[in-house]
């Protein structure tokens, strides 16, 4: 399907903001492929490394917050597509300080959509949203999410919170507007690319150990015990990288401003599973390490339902599992020194086995 999107993006100027980071840089790389006129990059490098920048002449990359008001008056009505990709990783860094992910989640969303409201060239501003942030929180057999499920006033973490706000301006700046804005709603990502320890430290451990798929990987190769709370019956969509850039791409193309799509694989694994999966593909033979369950996660089990998607914007993941895990486990051996030398960068304040 992405080869059929090269229409879309050649000769286009594009602007990317988190673009250094883990799914950002994968989709500004296979953008660049689109031939577009211009790619502009805006990121702080908060959870993000420099060297995911592809030195391209098409790039322009502005070290920064997009909250900032000289980097957003610089920007002018001569953008066709927009992804709106930053974010301020993860629940526990959210939890830990509110008012950073605050400053990085939901401000710089709408600063970004009230420096665009005024636009008239833009084809689409693609939005990224959480499928944890509506998804059902259950132990239970899960369903399926789709995208108008009911949204609980019972969240998680700042990071939920935050990210379902965005959802609601993308919304409300659309109607009130007409900001062509196109909601992807992401499950579990994973793949190359997602570096442990990448950009500056944010007060707890989930600076380095960031997400389940990448920290489970690392310590495998290692032949270090991978950590599984409670009896690891919690269960989550995983989606390659390269199915979630192309699903974003159709979103851009192929989305109806207003509305929202699930990028979601729509298999439901448990970490169980997946730190059984892991061990086996690295030939890991030490055993997995129970942990207790997390007191602040009551998210449980969840999928998503990828049929709108599939039916509306034409956006289908097409990498399972095992392939999937199998190239980001040879992509993590190959870049073990990259992936250290970030993680080392904290071990002042964290004791990095």
């Amino acid at each position: 399907m992405i080869d059929q999107l090269l229409g879309q993006f050649q000769g286009r100027k594009i602007l990317v903001t988190g673009g250094a980071g883990f799914v950002g840089s994968n989709l500004v790389r296979q953008l660049l492929t689109y031939s577009p006129r211009a790619i502009v990059i805006v990121d702080n490098l908060l959870s993000a490394e420099h060297i995911n920048v592809p030195d391209q002449p098409e790039i322009t990359f502005i070290e920064g917050s997009i909250t900032n008001d000289a980097i957003l008056n610089d920007l002018h009505d001569d953008l066709d597509y927009v992804f709106h990709l930053a974010t301020y990783h993860g629940n526990q860094s959210s939890m830990h300080d509110p008012l950073a992910d605050h400053e990085n989640n939901t401000l710089t969303t709408l600063k970004l959509f009230e420096r665009l409201k005024q636009f008239r060239n833009l084809r689409k501003v693609v939005y990224s949203g959480a499928g944890c942030a509506v998804a059902e929180k259950t132990y239970n057999q899960a369903e399926a999410t789709l995208e108008d499920a009911p949204i609980s006033l019972q969240m998680d973490s700042p990071y939920s919170i935050s990210k379902i706000v965005g959802e609601f301006y993308a919304v409300y700046y659309y109607n009130q507007h007409g900001l062509p804005t196109v909601r992807a709603r992401f499950q579990n990502v994973y793949g190359p690319g997602e570096i442990l320890g990448a950009g500056q430290w944010r007060g707890t451990p989930a600076t380095v150990w960031r997400n389940v798929t990448p920290t489970f990987i690392y310590r495998a190769l290692k032949s270090q015990p991978l950590p599984v709370e409670g009896n690891g019956e919690a269960t989550r969509d995983f989606i390659f990288v390269a199915d979630i850039v192309a699903g974003l791409l159709a979103c851009a193309a192929n989305g109806v401003p207003g509305d929202v799509y699930n990028l979601a694989s729509g298999s439901e694994t448990s970490i169980k599973e997946l730190a059984i999966l892991i061990n086996k593909l690295t030939g890991n033979p030490t055993p997995i390490e129970w942990r207790p369950q997390r007191t602040w996660d009551h998210s449980g089990k969840r999928f998503g339902s990828p049929e709108k998607a599939r039916r509306q914007i034409g956006f289908e993941a097409q990498i399972n599992l095992r392939e999937g895990m199998t190239k980001t486990v040879e992509w993590t051996r190959a870049n073990l020194s990259l992936i250290e030398a970030c993680m080392h960068k904290h071990e002042a304040y964290l004791d990095i086995a």
